[in-house]
């Protein structure tokens, strides 16, 4: 039954690679647990006590609330799926609470570090440098999720009205504006690539590895975290902390909070508004500025 739940979740719900995975490990985890601690073979007969049991085990070995949030989250979805289609009863997960999380402000970059990476450190004049380039520029550029770099496709790039079409979570799409810097270094880029792979299987995704393969995740995060470390001491150097610096400049420039949700694709602005907590510095200068007491 856990191989239609996983097709389920890949082919109707289009859940990411990564996000299959992930779930897979969980249920795996949480079919070892029951085993070993109440001798039950079957997890679909698992009940709401065994499920918090495991949360709590989960707990109580430090592992991070958010980690733990989405092995819930799995055994949520697998029940329900098996709800659906009259396996059981009831969803014996969905009585469990979900550990809150800390609040934690976005880590981003400072805007001048992000002006002397892409305008003053000089990247190697090959292909490797091009690409390299082209990454930080595009997930800077447009804010856009590691996931949906590595799933773009030649065809995705619009030069005719500077737009890139990026598939999001649950494969939404959404269309992002492209500045003339992120254009000019794709255009640069897809030159050396031609040159440098005549022939190659996976040619219609834009970003490639050395070998002329489809991008992964682990290259991507290799050469964001090598260029961060030229000019951020941040102690966290990813893709998803240039797509926290993307929002938290564009919101420091004035731009509109909804506007922001929209070109990061978020389904609620709730999510959204983490980004005004780095905005406190620019709200104390327009206070400064313009209130007639400060």
């Amino acid at each position: 039954m856990t191989d239609s739940f996983f097709n389920y979740l890949q082919f109707e719900k289009r859940y990411s690679p990564h996000t299959l995975i992930s779930y897979k490990s969980d249920l795996e985890q949480f079919t070892i647990f029951c085993k070993l601690e109440f001798g039950l073979i079957n997890i679909s007969e698992a009940d709401y006590n065994l499920i918090r049991a495991w949360i709590v085990s989960l707990a109580n070995g430090d592992l991070e609330t958010k980690s733990i949030n989405r092995k819930l989250a799995c055994l949520k979805s697998y029940y329900k799926f098996l709800l659906k289609r009259g396996l059981i009863a009831s969803n014996p997960a969905q009585r469990v609470k979900t550990p809150k999380l800390k609040k934690r402000l976005p880590i981003f970059v400072e805007e001048k570090h992000m002006v002397d990476l892409l305008d003053s450190i000089v990247f190697p004049d090959s292909f490797e440098g091009a690409r390299d380039k082209l990454i930080v520029e595009l997930l800077y550029g447009t804010g856009m999720r590691l996931a949906e770099l590595i799933g773009l496709k030649e065809n995705d790039i619009s030069f005719f009205d500077s737009s890139i079409k990026v598939r999001g979570k649950g494969n939404k799409e959404r269309i992002i504006p492209m500045h003339k810097q992120v254009q000019l270094a794709i255009e640069n880029y897809n030159k050396l690539k031609s040159l440098t792979f005549l022939h190659q299987s996976e040619a219609d995704y834009l970003i490639c590895t050395d070998k002329g393969e489809k991008a992964y995740s682990m290259m991507v995060q290799r050469v964001v975290k090598k260029y961060l470390s030229l000019v951020s001491n941040a102690e966290k150097k990813s893709p998803h902390v240039l797509r926290h610096s993307f929002a938290t400049h564009m919101l420091n420039r004035g731009a509109d909070l909804n506007a922001i949700k929209e070109l990061l694709g978020h389904s609620s602005l709730a999510a959204t508004q983490v980004y005004t907590h780095n905005s406190l510095d620019r709200l104390k200068s327009v206070f400064k500025q313009a209130h007639p007491k400060a």
